[in-house]
């Protein structure tokens, strides 16, 4: 949400483009061969280049489409893109384990036909603004980005709490991950309405990722959204602060009542789910290294339909590190838990998670660039991750979680960019689980295995 202009590094898979921009609400892979001004940035805004300033840099950045001047000499920017993909497990099982967003065994799947449609801030030259954005998601990726009283039900609703109300079946549908407005004034912003979270490393837009698939922090260890209101102060180029106030993870309106009365009415806040939200970056004087650190915390009901307040905390914290002009280092831990858990009333406990996530980007030139994440992630209780986890998000069986121990995941990959628009990202994945003792669920295979080969490969086209 920072309205001041400067330079943002693009990640457009093997090439990097270094484009003017008005708005940084964005989170890019830090990326060589460019100044890394703002490799960090909320998650609020893919990290693509703002569509008016594409226009003036035609040479280097994607065609748009959809732009028309009429919109444009209004400062509204509407483009998009459309992201394909398939792959498999080596065990020959319907569903690749836990792995998202592409989770279905050689099954092709289009999992993004995303549009935008924006007016950025900018007060670069002081005094006020005002923006807004709305965006709007098709494909099988829609479940993961759904928000529960808006494009996802409450209890009650016939097909289930959590589950999508726009899909046509478990495989396609739509979502509204982002809807808000914004004001600005000089050095500060005010963004009210339903955004992506700041917190975290990857991000729900395809073309924000170096990676088809996920890592498991952030499909299970994180929020998707937010509703609510978050300011971004900017007192220099050093460092920016994010404070907001939320209706908690992925919820559209107070959810504390989706199982019932809430039982532990001696709870503090019990019946509220308002959270805190924010953070803040550091950059060096060079910008080649930035560290940023955000929060999230209140009261949520537990995922296994108990109505129980307790409190839900995250802390994520994410080093990047431009080592080289060609070799970039990113390094992000999360910590979260959840007090009152599990229910019924007389059986309670904290439920914990925590991961490590470590990446290595390598530019070999204007096409070409190479990646490598190594993850670790632990579910203490068994509490966040399930498998798979559409059917879970369904109600349908099978599903073989939760899971209580170690994932690890190693996955290398390439982004080959032949043009401004197209990005193709080809990836190999070997994952493995180290169960806690006395679990017996396995997360791969058909429920029985705890290790996974996985090769995959998409493309995404912007317009």
């Amino acid at each position: 949400m920072r309205f001041i202009k400067f330079k943002l590094p693009l990640w457009v898979a093997g090439g990097l483009v270094a484009l003017t921009v008005t708005s940084a609400e964005a989170q890019v892979p830090v990326v060589p061969n460019v100044p890394q001004e703002d490799a960090y940035q909320l998650r609020a805004l893919p990290p693509q280049e703002a569509a008016q300033e594409a226009a003036a840099a035609e040479e280097e950045g994607p065609t748009r489409y959809l732009e028309t001047e009429l919109l444009q000499s209004r400062g509204i920017n509407t483009y998009g893109w459309i992201n394909a993909g398939i792959g498999g497990n080596n065990w020959g099982a319907p569903w690749n384990g836990p792995i998202t967003f592409n989770d279905r065994n050689w099954m092709g799947q289009m999992n993004q036909l995303y549009l935008v449609n924006e007016k950025t801030l900018d007060t670069g030259d002081g005094g006020w603004d005002w923006g807004g954005r709305v965006d709007l998601l098709y494909g099988t990726d829609y479940i993961y980005t759904t928000a529960r009283g808006l494009d996802a039900a409450r209890a009650g609703d016939p097909i289930g709490l959590g589950a999508p109300r726009w899909g046509s079946n478990k495989y396609y549908g739509l979502a509204m991950p982002q809807l808000y407005g914004e004001l600005g004034y000089n050095d500060l912003a005010v963004k009210f309405g339903h955004f992506y979270t700041i917190i975290g490393y990857e991000v729900v837009p395809a073309i924000g990722n170096f990676f088809y698939t996920h890592a498991y922090t952030m499909q299970y260890g994180e929020p998707f959204t937010h509703t609510g209101v978050l300011t971004t102060w900017t007192p220099n180029d050093q460092v920016v602060f994010y404070n907001g106030i939320t209706n908690g993870w992925d919820n559209w309106d107070d959810g504390m009542t989706a199982f019932g009365p809430v039982q532990n009415t001696g709870y503090a806040g019990y019946n509220s789910n308002a959270s805190y939200l924010g953070g803040v970056t550091f950059k060096n004087s060079d910008e080649t290294k930035t560290l940023t650190m955000t929060t999230s915390t209140g009261n949520e009901l537990p995922q296994f339909g108990v109505p129980i307040a307790g409190n839900r905390s995250l802390i994520s914290t994410v080093y990047v590190n431009e080592l080289s002009d060609k070799l970039t280092y990113v390094f992000q831990n999360d910590n979260g838990w959840q007090f009152n858990a599990f229910g019924p009333v007389n059986d309670l406990q904290t439920a914990t998670w925590y991961g490590i996530n470590q990446y290595m980007f390598y530019s070999f030139n204007d096409t070409w660039t190479g990646g490598m994440r190594f993850e670790w992630f632990r579910d203490n209780n068994g509490y966040r991750v399930n498998s798979p986890l559409r059917n879970a998000l369904f109600g349908q069986s099978p599903v073989y979680g939760p899971y209580a121990g170690n994932f690890w995941a190693l996955t290398w990959g390439l982004n080959y960019k032949p043009n401004a628009n197209i990005i193709v990202r080809p990836e190999l994945r070997y994952d493995w689980f180290s169960a806690a003792d006395g679990v017996t669920n396995s997360p791969f295979g058909r429920g029985d295995k705890d290790s996974q080969f996985y090769g995959g490969c998409d493309i995404i086209w912007q317009f």
